[in-house]
């Protein structure tokens, strides 16, 4: 579930608002998003994906946290960066491992 927002990382670009697909966050006065309907939160990761400040933190928790843990504290653009998106890092899928798909190169087609 989303929990944070860093107001000392977002460049108010509003990708989190425009990706979250149940309407969570509502532009602040000073144009950071602010977390308005937590508990439509349906812990996706498309905020954090999508956000290319790392500003975000979601947990993978399906509730909110007892308490909101300290900005410091928490893996900011964790999501990110674990599928690899974001200058300079390798992209997830290339560092999946899996059985050889038949007609990469990985063993013999089967038919």
């Amino acid at each position: 579930m989303i929990e944070i927002v860093s107001r000392t990382r977002c460049v108010a670009c509003d990708k989190c608002v425009e990706v979250c697909p149940t309407d969570v966050f509502t532009r602040g006065e000073d144009g950071v998003p602010v977390i308005a309907r937590q508990s439509d939160c349906q812990t996706c990761f498309m905020c954090e994906a999508y956000c290319p400040v790392d500003a975000l933190f979601v947990a993978p928790q399906v509730h909110p946290l007892p308490e909101r843990p300290e900005e410091s504290r928490v893996p900011l653009g964790a999501y990110r960066e674990r599928i690899g998106w974001g200058r300079g890092r390798v992209p997830g899928a290339r560092l999946a491992i899996g059985p050889a798909l038949p007609g990469t190169g990985g063993g013999p087609l089967v038919s």
